[in-house]
């Protein structure tokens, strides 16, 4: 469903308000350990204290960060005496206060001051409106369906002249995981920056002629919310699973498509990766399937579709055996690193990171036959990891940004500069064919 305005009342006060702030982490703190060649010991110290970590289990000659709460510090550091470690957060409640110290967004004013800060949920869907009425004639706003809790998963499409629904069809989605907050701020950025340039900029009116974006900023609107009132670090839906006392599903590993492949996701419904009791059970999975399949029946079909999360700075590919994904995802980190010397590293997503089953691009890929379909990890490599500081917004959008590729647009974001290297190639393809 289209609608040309969304009533800003509908989702309570816009900026008015200052959002409760969760304090349990208060005290907590997170470390990096350099796991080397002491992975049972390492492995032995979360198991024993009960630890959680940020970028998945230990592994042997990598780094693990793990999130050490305020009673168990002193322990830890006994135990960890002999392992090489660097503090990430001194004081993670300390770091949340900081993060969350919102700056008040004046409705209307959809411009690059809302980068400067980040923001409540409400205003996030104020400022997309303010998007779209500020270039009514290149962009509406789109409902798709409702979350678990009846918030609508909303996004902004925009496009160029002539009928729109017709061209080849693009969709970046961000805040899958409710606190990866920097994916919400850098779709936003992509949409603002494209729509803000549309009228000076003759390459972005070219590729708003050839093709229609879809960009949903927060596809995770109960968990996202949630992380603003009371666990910042929240990451799946707020649904429940009968027979356990846990909450959510991790609507990446949901979708019905490879969902259950050992290795690439969790039963338990306690475990941040838990994929379901069955495959879509999560209402906001089948939304968003929904959306792509409509799409992938329609005469636009998919062109290209692109999966935000936080943290790591990887550019990844579904597979290794494609030549031209490796092609373009070497040519993206190649172009990001080229400016101020940024580093993301490309490569298929299971030996990258780790592997996934269930997710949106397996699904994006090989049932809604997207032509090509990527994930981002966007800032950072460890330094601060899912809390990343609002001074780190613009800087992930500016400093890697790449002016001659891309068609020379300027003032770029990551997501922007991903979506854009890998539009270029994909945009020259269908001119020679």
């Amino acid at each position: 469903m289209r609608l040309p305005l969304l009533a800003p009342f509908v989702f309570g006060l816009v900026s008015a308000l200052a959002l409760p702030r969760a304090t349990k982490y208060d005290g907590y703190k997170v470390v990096r350990v350099e796991v080397g060649d002491k992975l049972v010991e390492v492995e032995t110290l979360i198991q024993k204290l009960a630890l959680s970590t940020w970028n998945g289990g230990a592994k042997a000659h990598s780094e693990v960060d793990i999130v050490v709460p305020a009673d168990k510090v002193a322990e830890f550091d006994s135990e960890a005496a002999d392992l090489d470690s660097r503090i990430m957060h001194e004081n993670l409640g300390f770091s949340i206060a900081r993060e969350t110290d919102y700056q008040i967004y004046a409705i209307g004013s959809a411009n690059s001051t809302w980068f400067n800060s980040y923001h409540p949920y409400a205003d996030h869907i104020q400022f997309l409106n303010d998007l779209r009425n500020s270039y009514p004639t290149n962009s509406e706003i789109v409902q798709i369906g409702n979350s678990l809790q009846g918030r609508p998963i909303t996004g902004i499409h925009f496009y160029g002249t002539g009928l729109k629904d017709t061209k080849p069809a693009v969709v970046l989605h961000g805040t899958v995981h409710a606190r990866e907050w920097i994916t919400t701020m850098v779709t936003e950025y992509f949409a603002y920056s494209f729509l803000s340039g549309l009228a000076s900029n003759a390459d972005i009116r070219n590729l708003l002629n050839k093709y229609d974006f879809y960009i949903f900023p927060v596809v995770n609107p109960d968990g996202f919310v949630y992380t603003q009132t009371s666990d910042r670090l929240w990451r799946k839906n707020r649904q429940t699973t009968s027979g356990s006392s846990c909450l959510g599903h991790d609507i990446n590993r949901n979708w019905n498509y490879q969902w259950s492949t050992p290795g690439g996701s969790s039963a338990d419904p306690c475990a941040q990766d838990f994929r379901g009791r069955a495959p879509a059970d999560a209402p906001e999975t089948v939304v968003l399937a929904n959306f792509v399949n409509k799409l992938a029946t329609s005469a636009q079909k998919l062109k290209l579709f692109i999966d935000y999360h936080s943290y790591s700075q990887l550019f990844m590919t579904l597979t290794a055996n494609n030549a031209e994904y490796q092609s373009l995802a070497r040519g993206v980190v190649a172009a990001i690193k080229a400016v101020y010397g940024t580093v993301f590293r490309a490569g298929p997503i299971c030996p990258t990171i780790y592997q996934v089953s269930g997710s949106s691009v397996d699904y994006v890929t090989d049932i809604a036959k997207a032509a090509y379909s990527f994930t981002s990890e966007l800032r950072d490599t460890g330094n601060y990891g899912f809390v990343l500081p609002a001074s780190q917004i613009l800087p992930s959008g500016d400093r890697e940004s790449f002016k001659e590729m891309s068609f020379g647009i300027m003032n770029k974001n990551a997501a922007v500069l991903n979506a854009h290297m890998v539009l270029r190639e994909v945009y020259v393809q269908d001119i020679e064919k």
